[in-house]
């Protein structure tokens, strides 16, 4: 279905609400800013930014929603004769070989990440954000399998994929800050989950494997 204009004049004050916001994160740090001021900057009333955005961590980590949904997408998407855990360490090795931003394999990076070191609030809701993609994983493993609510393997493969991803990115995060490329440190990326995958065991690399029917 095609975007009204309505919904696009929407999605774009969100959009315009969010790049002010992480502009004035960016030069002067999370905690000193305010709402008001970011509403002034974007020229909107602090109601319509609190319409977008209900808490104030909200604007700096808007695409929250594709973090916690995004182990749960590969494990879905994954290919015939595929593990959930293939699936996801196939994934993360496209990227890292694409020097993809979605890693934060991207220029600037330091300074998102400097922003979210210096705020307790971002770290707490980093923290919450990994906690419930690791429940949205453990649930599309159980849908996947068929699993009861009694089986403890979901929630234990859950983990450990959870596992590899946060490491990854952690990882990541750290090398960007000390002001390496993304390119180096794609590099290392890749060796970092050949490591971690001789790691994991038999039984999560081979759990959920996808029927070839």
């Amino acid at each position: 279905m095609a975007e009204g204009l309505r919904e696009r004049k929407k999605r774009q004050t969100r959009q315009h609400i969010s790049d002010v916001a992480t502009g004035l994160f960016l030069e002067r740090g999370f905690d000193a800013v305010t709402i008001a001021e970011v509403a002034e900057a974007a020229d909107v009333s602090v109601n319509t930014v609190y319409n977008y955005f209900p808490a104030k961590e909200d604007l700096f980590l808007d695409r929250s929603k594709n973090l916690v949904d995004r182990l749960s997408r590969s494990v879905r998407g994954r290919d015939k004769g595929e593990s959930a855990a293939a699936a996801v360490l196939r994934e993360l090795r496209e990227e890292a070989v694409a020097v993809s931003p979605s890693l934060g394999l991207i220029d600037g990076y330091d300074r998102f990440m400097r922003v979210v070191h210096d705020a307790p609030t971002l770290k707490a809701r980093l923290w919450y954000l990994q906690q419930e993609s690791l429940v949205n994983l453990e649930d599309t493993l159980r849908e996947e399998t068929g699993a009861g609510p009694e089986d403890p393997l979901p929630l234990l493969v859950a983990g450990q994929i959870s596992w590899v991803h946060s490491t990854v990115i952690g990882a990541i995060a750290r090398e960007m800050l000390t002001g390496r490329t993304a390119a180096e440190v794609s590099r290392d990326a890749l060796v970092l989950l050949d490591e971690m995958e001789e790691l994991l065991s038999e039984k999560v690399l081979n759990y959920a494997v996808r029927a070839d029917e």
